[in-house]
Formats: structure tokens, C-alpha cells, sequence
């Protein structure tokens, strides 16, 4: 191949290191209405007045919105495909505000001192009601968070509001309590993950305008246009033919921005007045208002026989939303169903869950996206259980680890694994790791313990029968291309990726594929960028694009020469006939053809969707040395080899990865959410909130093994969400190896470690 499998720069990389202005705020002009949001101090309560008219009369506050002003028809912020399984059960602003950062109020004014100055002036009664804090007591529980009768759920996912459930359900094979009984050995433990904010550089925010024909245009730094399109129309009772979206460059996402966090509140601002206006979240807002990961707390029970082979596993879930249902029904699955998975030949597997409403800020989309959770669990269960064997967890993964052409455990659907390298992953990573001379543990003298751990997992690449990626590409009149897409390039370099498929079907150099991306003018339907879909699936529809487009370019070049397209080949400069090659005509005279007395348009869009997520996989291996004395833990070197079939852009790929591992490793070691006994978060900004800098990690060393995906665009799979998999899970083995402690609940900070090795404790240590 000459464009796909080859480390390319991105596209828009000299604009971004030479400082253009390609983000939202750098293209917001002059005369923008500021708007800014009054947020409840109380976890739960009920607005009984706001008195506004001092706000008003502050110089340059054109208007102030409350609860009494919006639409009255509940919607939801989550970014899913239609009809979303996460409950409409918001308003814009609802008199029952359910978590501290809740919105109260809107305020737009000419300028962001004059709003901040109105929002301090404005003065809200509340009745305080009792808050549900703890999401271990909050099904059944007599508190509800939404009581409010139009509150409804569009899919059958388990949920009812008057039991504070967003969703519940199950699935499983065989009688696992049985299996489990007649076990030579067998593990129980409970895993508690917190809500990991995704932190990404950029904060929410969203511009807003009204065009010429009176429509309300809307630029944001969002991931989905097409779904904030549909969301917006909901929540402001608007047409969908009334609103354009579009994206500028994204400062990352992470999945946060999957979900409408901040466009619904310009939005609204702007059609109410007519003037544009934008929304740019503080960081605290970002901390304290936004969508991060779902705490969950994970049950695992896994048993095997004495020869190691691993005959049960099973994974309860409980898994808190917060104030709202975003992605709560859609991520605990993954908990459950990509955990499972990675083990063969199971007599039996069980898999329930719920999910629960609790008055604390809402969860949404981040990336691994539950199975990040579920895989912690489950893979620090085997490590457990392969203590317990006396055996070596990498021996015992070996004996069970799904290989290529098994059908994959807990899937609903009996989908094979047709692209598997993750023997191959894990034999690699051993070796790049130095496993069988550094494992478990070596003590260095003066308190230090150098230790090695390790964990495999797996992703999916798009949701099976959802998802659709679309593309339309067509030829230039100079004999270039355009390719136009409705995915969002949030940093992950999608938009190089997909022109070099483009440009590989073209035979053609990546410079001759200009992009044109997420508009729902003018970009074909995408379903976006999320749940790992855009190489797979979009790429997929690119791949099929450009074999169309070749197709045509013969015709017409079959036209040009009076001679039958069978009979004419194309080489990316010419079509032209094998049998008698001075019968030619260069692609550009076809692109001028084209342009006078010409019928057939150069130009074709195709969509695509997949009725399979074939999963990608990876291994991964870290050593670490820790310090007994302080409980600081340094990461010395982590391994990963990853399975994402082929890898479109190597280099790309392997950025993903790096930046996956560093976010798990801080998910790990550092990220600890904490609220008061008011449920007020107390991270509030990133010197509360420790996530690792460059200087927090050791070697990061990235490989691939290449398997081929049939149904994906030259054998590629995904690569965004399997790469944050595997980092907890090693470390909490490599600090067990090192301490003899098995932590259950994460992070695991110095002071933990620290306590327990003071204390003299060794085995499980749960919160």
C-alpha cells in the first residue's frame, strides 16, 4: 500500500503548531452576546422565587432567563443515535435542580464582566430538599431524584424514575452459581471505580447565530453535529431544518463532548433574541458541570479448575448516572459484555446490572465508555485468582485468552472473532516487558520494591446495526478531490485518516484529498465520532466511495476514447487503454470535461453500517518501583502491543495509545473525585484535580500486531478506546506484587499504600 499504513502527517498539523486560529473562541467576532449560568449551591431543592430586577439593570445585560421562560418539554443531552436509550428527563432550566452546579439561570449581556456582575445581583429562594449522595442506596430508595411525572425513557432499557433506576438488566449462559460451586478455586471481590473527568484542553463551548434565512446557526466543539442538531430541536421546539451545526477545530473530547453540555444555553439565548451569542465553560464549570466517566462499582465472582482453566465468571454492576441519564443505560453494558469476552470456552457467564440516579453531577461518555470499569474488575479478578492457582497470570491467561475464531462469550449475537492477535499481543509484551526475569517483585534496597504487573482487554469498533458513517467525495475540476464527512477530528487526526483511505482507492497523494468536514448542511449523515466507529465504519463508507467515484471516472474516460470502460484501466493520472496505452486521457481533461455538456456528476455519496463491532485488543505490561516507606509509586516503563487489525496511520495510531495509557495511569494513581457531606465537589480545578504531566510517567513503548478486519476499510479496526484498558489493572497487580495488597477501589493513592504497608495489612483493601 502506498497512502494507508504509512506514518503521514496530519493535515492540519502546521496550523495548529504555528498557533492559526482554528478554535471556536479564536473565530468568535466582535458584538457576541456573553452568556453565563447561575448554577444551584444545593444538591437537591426546589426554586421557590428568583428575583432578578437588580441583574437587569446592570449596564449591558440584554436578557435573563429562568425556569419560567424555556420550553416545558423534556429532552436529553446525550449525543445517541435515535431513539436514545437515555431517558429524556431534562429541561433547559428546570425549578427542580438536582446536583450543586445544576443551572438555575441564564444570563446574556454584552460582555462577560457585565454578566459575571449580574449573576453575583441575582437572588434565588430555594427549598432544600433531603440529597441522595450514596449510589449504593439509591434504588428503592424513598428520596427520589426525577418524581416528576413527564419524565419518559424511548427504549426498553430497564429504567423507571419512581425506583431512581435509568436502567437495569442481564444477561448470561448456563447456571453460574452451580459452576461455580464445583470450582477447585474461585475469587470474589468488589471493585470500585470513581468519576474520572475526561480534562481535555478545551473546555465546553458553543457559538450562535442567526443567518440570513432566519435560521439558527450554531458553531460548536462538538463530536456529534447531527445528534446536537436533533437535541437542540427537541429542547428549543424548533424544526430540524431550522438549525445548522457545525464544529471548529476540537481541543479535545475524550467523549465529554458527546454529550449537549453547553450548546443548548446559547442556543436558546440566540433564538430567543436574535443575536449571536457564546457560551465558554470555566474550568470549573468543566469540573463541576460536565460528563465524566460512571462510577460503578463492579462485583466479580470468577472460579477455574485446578489446571487453571477458567470455567464461570460473574459480573454485577452498579453503576451511578448522577443527576441525569446521559449514556447511562449504553455504558454499563460494555462493563460487562467487554470484560467477559476476553475469556474462552466459559461453562457458564451471568452478567445484571443497574444503574441509578443519585444527586451528585451526571455522568456521560468517556472513552472506553464502561468497559474501562468492567475490565479493571474482571482482569484484577484473574490476577487474584492466578495467586491463588500458584500459577502464573500470564500462564493462566494463556490456558483462556479468546483466540481467532472463537465466538465471542457474552455477546448478545454469536459474533466470531475473525481478526484476533492478542496471543500474539501478549507474547510480545512479555518480552518487550522482560516478564519471566522481573516477575513478580525485586526488592532494591533502601525501601524500593521494583514490581511488574499486567492486563489484557478489548474494545468494540462502532455500535453493530447503529452506527452510520457516510462520506461523498467527488472529483475537482483541476483533478483533485474533495472528500466531505460528517465525523469530528477531535485531535485523533480522523480527518488525515480518512483522506488517506480516500487517497489509497485514488491512487493518488494525500495532498489531492482536500476535507471537508461535520456540517449538517453539507456533510452527509454521520452518526459522529464516538463508541471507536470513525475508521471503522466511516472509513468503511470512504473505501466505498472511492471505488464508485473510480468507477465513473472510467465511464466518462470510456466516453472521451469512444472505447468500452472493460476495456480501460485507471492509474490515478489517466485512464487510459493497457492494450494500446497512447489511447489516454489524463484525469484532469476529464475533470474539465466534466464542466460543459456533461450529464453524469463526478461525485458520489455512500453510507455505511455494520452489523458487527469487530473488537480490537490489547495487552499491556507495566513495571513500576515503589517506595514502602512513602507509597509513592513511579511508573518506569509500561508495554503495550495493541490488535487494531491494520493500522492506518502507524503514527497516529501510536499517539492514541500514548495518550490513552496516561490518562488511564492517572485514572489509576492521581484522579480522586471527592464531595462533601453536601455534595459539593471539592476538585474543582485542575490544582485539586491531579492529573499526570509528562514528568508523571516513566517509558511509554507502543507496538502493534497486525491482524485483518474483512469488513473494515483495509483490514483496520478501532484504535481510540481500547488503548485506556489495561493500565489499571496492571498497576493495581504490580503494586499488589510489590506489597502483597490487592486494591479494590481506585485511585490508589501514596497515602493508601503508604497506610497499608504501615499498617501491615496485606490481602484485599476495598475504600
Amino acid at each position: 500500500m502506498k497512502v494507508v499504513n504509512q506514518p503521514l502527517r496530519k493535515k492540519d498539523a502546521m496550523a495548529l503548531v504555528t498557533g492559526k486560529p482554528v478554535f471556536l473562541e479564536d473565530q468568535i467576532p466582535a458584538g457576541t452576546l456573553a452568556v453565563k449560568l447561575l448554577r444551584s449551591p444545593h444538591a437537591n431543592a426546589l426554586v421557590e422565587k428568583i428575583h432578578t430586577e437588580k441583574a437587569k439593570l446592570v449596564p449591558g445585560v440584554e436578557a435573563i432567563y429562568t425556569w419560567e421562560d424555556v420550553p416545558k418539554q423534556r429532552f436529553t443531552m446525550a449525543g445517541q443515535t435515535y431513539p436514545e436509550p437515555s431517558p429524556y428527563d431534562r429541561l433547559i432550566l428546570d425549578r427542580h435542580v438536582r446536583y450543586v452546579g445544576d443551572p438555575v439561570a441564564i444570563v446574556a449581556a454584552e460582555t462577560a464582566e457585565a454578566a459575571e456582575k449580574a449573576l453575583k445581583l441575582i437572588r434565588v429562594e430555594y427549598q432544600v430538599l433531603p440529597a441522595l449522595l450514596d449510589f449504593r442506596q439509591a434504588k428503592d430508595n424513598e428520596l427520589l431524584v426525577h418524581p416528576e411525572e413527564d419524565w419518559k425513557a424511548l427504549c426498553p432499557v430497564g429504567a423507571d424514575n419512581k425506583r431512581n433506576l435509568c436502567a437495569s438488566g442481564g444477561s448470561g449462559k448456563g447456571d453460574v452459581d452451580q459452576v461455580l460451586a464445583g470450582c477447585d478455586v474461585t475469587v470474589e471481590g468488589t471493585y470500585h471505580t470513581l468519576a474520572a473527568q475526561q480534562a481535555m484542553m478545551e473546555t465546553f463551548r458553543t457559538y450562535c447565530s442567526i443567518d440570513t434565512y432566519g435560521r439558527l446557526n450554531v458553531v460548536s466543539s462538538t463530536q456529534i453535529v447531527f445528534h446536537v442538531r436533533r437535541i437542540l430541536s427537541n429542547a428549543l421546539g424548533i424544526p430540524k431544518t431550522r438549525i445548522r451545526v457545525t464544529k471548529a477545530r476540537i481541543g479535545g473530547g475524550f467523549g465529554a463532548k458527546q454529550s449537549v453540555v453547553a450548546e443548548v444555553f446559547p442556543a436558546f439565548v440566540t433564538w430567543m433574541t436574535k443575536k449571536p451569542s457564546c457560551l465558554i465553560f470555566t474550568r470549573k464549570e468543566s469540573q463541576t458541570a460536565s460528563s465524566p466517566r460512571h462510577e460503578m462499582e463492579v462485583k466479580v465472582r470468577i472460579g477455574a479448575g485446578a489446571d487453571g482453566r477458567i470455567r464461570a465468571i460473574d459480573v454485577r454492576t452498579l453503576s451511578n448516572t448522577g443527576a441525569y441519564g446521559e449514556h447511562g443505560p449504553t455504558t454499563v453494558g460494555l462493563s460487562g459484555t467487554k470484560s467477559i469476552s476476553l475469556y474462552r470456552n466459559l461453562e457458564a457467564h451471568r452478567f445484571t446490572y443497574d444503574v441509578v440516579y443519585t444527586n451528585v453531577m451526571s455522568a456521560g461518555a468517556y472513552r472506553g465508555y464502561g468497559a474501562t470499569q468492567g475490565i479493571f474488575a474482571v482482569e484484577t479478578a484473574v490476577n487474584e485468582l492466578a495467586a491463588k492457582l500458584h500459577m502464573d497470570p500470564a500462564r493462566l491467561r494463556e490456558i483462556n485468552m479468546v483466540r481467532q475464531g472463537d465466538v465471542m462469550t457474552s455477546y448478545d449475537s454469536a459474533q466470531r472473532t475473525d481478526s484476533c492477535a492478542l496471543d500474539r499481543c501478549f507474547a510480545r509484551v512479555k518480552e518487550m516487558i522482560g516478564w519471566e526475569e522481573k516477575y513478580p517483585a525485586r526488592d532494591m534496597g533502601n525501601g524500593k520494591i521494583r514490581s511488574v504487573g499486567l492486563a489484557m482487554g478489548m474494545q468494540g469498533s462502532g455500535i453493530s446495526g447503529v452506527d452510520v458513517g457516510s462520506a461523498t467525495l467527488k472529483l475537482n475540476d483541476d483533478g483533485g478531490y474533495m472528500l466531505s464527512i460528517g465525523s469530528a477530528d477531535m485531535g485523533t487526526g480522523c480527518d488525515t485518516i480518512l483522506a488517506q483511505i480516500a487517497a489509497e482507492v485514488l491512487d493518488c497523494s494525500l495532498d489531492q484529498i482536500s476535507v471537508s468536514a461535520a456540517d449538517t448542511d453539507t456533510s452527509p449523515y454521520d452518526s459522529g465520532s464516538y463508541a471507536s466507529s470513525t475508521t471503522y465504519v466511516t472509513g468503511k463508507a470512504v473505501e466505498k466511495a472511492g471505488r464508485k467515484l473510480r468507477e465513473l471516472i472510467l465511464e466518462v474516460g470510456a466516453g472521451a476514447l469512444e472505447l468500452p470502460a472493460g476495456e480501460l484501466e485507471f492509474d490515478g493520472r489517466r485512464v487510459y487503454a493497457p492494450a494500446d496505452e497512447s489511447r489516454e486521457i489524463s484525469l484532469e481533461d476529464i475533470a474539465v470535461r466534466s464542466m460543459c455538456g456533461n450529464n453524469q456528476a463526478l461525485e458520489i455519496t455512500v453510507s455505511n453500517s455494520s452489523e458487527i463491532s469487530p473488537p480490537p485488543f490489547m495487552a499491556g505490561a507495566v513495571e513500576i518501583e515503589l517506595d514502602r516507606e512513602t507509597g509513592e509509586v513511579k511508573v518506569l516503563d509500561y508495554a503495550a502491543v495493541v490488535d487494531c487489525g491494520t493500522p492506518i496511520n502507524p503514527h497516529l495510531a501510536r499517539v492514541q495509545v500514548e495518550g490513552g495509557l496516561v490518562q488511564a495511569i492517572g485514572m489509576t494513581l492521581f484522579e480522586n473525585i471527592q464531595y462533601s457531606p453536601e455534595g459539593r465537589l471539592r476538585n474543582n480545578s485542575l490544582m485539586q484535580y491531579k492529573i499526570p504531566t509528562r514528568l508523571d510517567m516513566g517509558k511509554l513503548r507502543v507496538e502493534f500486531q497486525s491482524s485483518y478486519e474483512p469488513t473494515g476499510p483495509f483490514g483496520a479496526k478501532s484504535i481510540g478506546e481500547i488503548v485506556i484498558n489495561t493500565p489499571a489493572p496492571a498497576l493495581v497487580h504490580a503494586i499488589a506484587n510489590a506489597t502483597g495488597c490487592w486494591f479494590h477501589s481506585l485511585p490508589v493513592t501514596s497515602e493508601k499504600i503508604a497506610m497499608a504497608v504501615l499498617e501491615g495489612k496485606t490481602g484485599v483493601i476495598g475504600d
